[in-house]
């Protein structure tokens, strides 16, 4: 009798010295372990889509404005304004260039109202895909000024405009993604660079931006451009990444690459 007594008190003992184990194990704070695992998150993150948008270099659903000479390197399209709203020149790009009607670039420009419905579907959806993602990794970062700072891969969201007002570095492997939720603006300053380092690659950074997007003078940036408005490059800013707006695209003597 005193065995079978024993025993489940003992398995009582032992359940209650592995319970306490488990909330021990419960860290009450941030420890430099947890730091590091959020640091790594954005390694979870899956790209976003671009579907048929991810052949061009600049897509827009309002035209194309352009200070002579600019470098297109990848296709160009509008849709569904008027070809006449593309005001490239078919020596400036180097590749395709859609309109929805036979206005547009001569003799260059290729009529194709339905490749480009796709191409716009394909841009808004991916916009809506990097503006719903949730769980940020960082949130309002710099109070919205990032000059200066070294990003590593995650989903970064900011409640207010953000400005780059210094070189910025984008640090992370060849297969980390980046995503910017932005619910204002993004100046990036005159003469700026935002640098990759670790092997980052600028088809897998993401700026997604509710408002405008004005690329300061000379400077470069990297990534795609998913902006709800406009986005205008100064003289002489150049981009490896795409411009996709839902309003108009303006031009000044640029340099665009797609990844």
């Amino acid at each position: 009798m005193k065995n079978k007594t024993i025993l489940p008190i003992m398995a009582l003992f032992m359940i209650a010295i592995m319970t306490s184990c488990s909330k021990d194990e419960i860290p009450t704070e941030l420890d430099g372990n947890s730091l590091d695992l959020k640091m790594e998150a954005g390694a979870v993150l899956t790209t976003v889509n671009l579907g048929s948008a991810a052949k061009y270099a600049i897509l827009t659903k309002s035209g194309i404005t352009d200070v002579f000479p600019s470098a297109i390197t990848g296709n160009v399209g509008s849709s569904p304004i008027t070809g006449a709203a593309i005001l490239l020149s078919c020596t400036e790009v180097t590749g395709l260039i859609y309109t929805v009607d036979a206005a547009g670039p001569l003799p260059c420009r290729i009529t194709n109202a339905t490749k480009l419905t796709s191409a716009i579907g394909s841009m808004e959806l991916a916009y809506t895909d990097a503006a719903g993602r949730v769980g940020p990794d960082f949130t309002n970062l710099g109070a919205g000024n990032i000059g200066g700072l070294t990003l590593t891969p995650g989903l970064y969201k900011w409640t207010s405009n953000v400005t780059i007002p210094t070189n910025i570095t984008i640090s992370g492997s060849p297969t980390s993604i980046f995503i910017f939720q932005i619910s204002g603006t993004l100046k990036a300053s005159s003469g700026i660079n935002i640098t990759l380092a670790g092997g980052a690659k600028a088809k897998n950074i993401f700026w997604q931006t509710t408002g405008a997007v004005t690329l300061g003078t000379t400077c470069h940036f990297e990534g795609n451009i998913l902006s709800n408005t406009a986005i205008n490059l100064k003289t002489g800013a150049s981009i490896n990444g795409r411009l996709f707006a839902k309003t108009a695209v303006t031009l000044q003597q640029n340099t665009v690459v797609r990844p």
